[in-house]
């Protein structure tokens, strides 16, 4: 099977690479960075160096493929401090050339790494990339088979609390409590998007994908035994307060705004409103694995 890869080698392009080359298949991985083509070659890939925003080189490297397998991130269009990057614009945009060039390369296995919050344009923040770049592939014509792929949010993206534990002894947000909600390791996407390419597939289908489910608080227990802080707490601030520490520092505004609101969002459960229509089978990796991880990462920012 020939499969296109696009996302270069992050937390799960390592290991599609790995298992599907491993079995055979005939992988290449776009990348964006020339320096890449070596480690994707060690995995047993092929590299097509290129940007996700130009369509012709997609076409023609998608041109041939039994199964395309997309992903947009916010890294591929610009740095969160820039405050010059419409960031859900140029992801839109990317999302428009993923369509034109699956559309002009005859490519009719498609495999989209979404997220939670892509059923809806309303509320979600800057998750509406997601939604947007949906719609585009929805658009296709019928005979393309598209498998949407949505995580929820990923334990690594908490390895950005360490700063604030350091700093004032707490993890701050603006929610918390003790509503649950679901967190997913790399490897269990992976092991989702693997699951999705072995099984031949028909039309348009959404499936969630989650490891664990617990709330900020029993996060916060987790995490700070982990790291030796047994009293670790999640406190909760106001949205304006947390936009403006976010603005303080220096984030791009549509970045700050956007992240508030989808976290308000997680709040009050309006972001989980689908997924929880559409519950998945849980994943093998568990907040207390991630927390091992988590303090590997704590003391290595010492």
């Amino acid at each position: 099977m020939k499969v296109v890869l696009t996302g270069s080698l992050g937390n799960i392009g390592k290991s599609l690479v790995k298992e599907l080359a491993g079995e055979g298949h005939q992988v290449t991985v776009i990348s964006s960075n020339d320096a890449r083509t070596a480690a994707i070659e060690e995995l047993g890939g092929r590299a097509a160096i290129g940007k996700m925003q130009d369509e012709e080189f997609l076409t023609e490297v998608f041109s041939g493929a039994d199964i395309v397998y997309l992903m947009e991130t916010m890294e591929a269009v610009g740095d969160m401090f820039d405050k010059s990057v419409d960031f859900i614009a140029a992801i839109t945009e990317i999302g428009g050339n993923y369509k034109n060039a699956i559309q002009r390369s005859g490519v009719k296995n498609v495999i989209h790494l979404s997220s939670i919050g892509a059923h809806t344009n309303h509320g979600t923040g800057i998750l509406v990339f997601h939604y947007n770049v949906e719609q585009a592939l929805r658009s296709l014509p019928e005979d393309v088979n598209i498998k949407f792929i949505r995580p929820v949010g990923f334990y690594i993206n908490m390895l950005s609390f360490i700063g604030t534990i350091k700093s004032k002894g707490l993890i701050i947000s603006n929610y918390g409590g003790d509503q649950k909600e679901p967190w997913a390791s790399p490897k269990d996407i992976a092991e989702s998007i693997l699951a999705a390419m072995r099984t031949p597939f028909e039309g348009r289908t959404v499936t969630y994908v989650a490891s664990d489910e617990f709330s900020p608080n029993e996060a916060a227990k987790e995490l700070g035994a982990a790291i030796g802080k047994p009293d670790l707490k999640w406190s909760v601030v106001p949205d304006g307060q947390l936009l403006e520490t976010w603005l303080g520092i220096g984030f791009n505004s549509q970045i700050a705004h956007g992240f508030v609101e989808m976290q308000h969002s997680q709040g009050t459960g309006e972001l989980y409103e689908d997924y929880y229509r559409n519950k998945p089978e849980l994943g093998k990796v568990k907040l207390a694995d991630f927390a091992k991880d988590f303090a590997a990462a704590y003391k290595e920012d010492e």
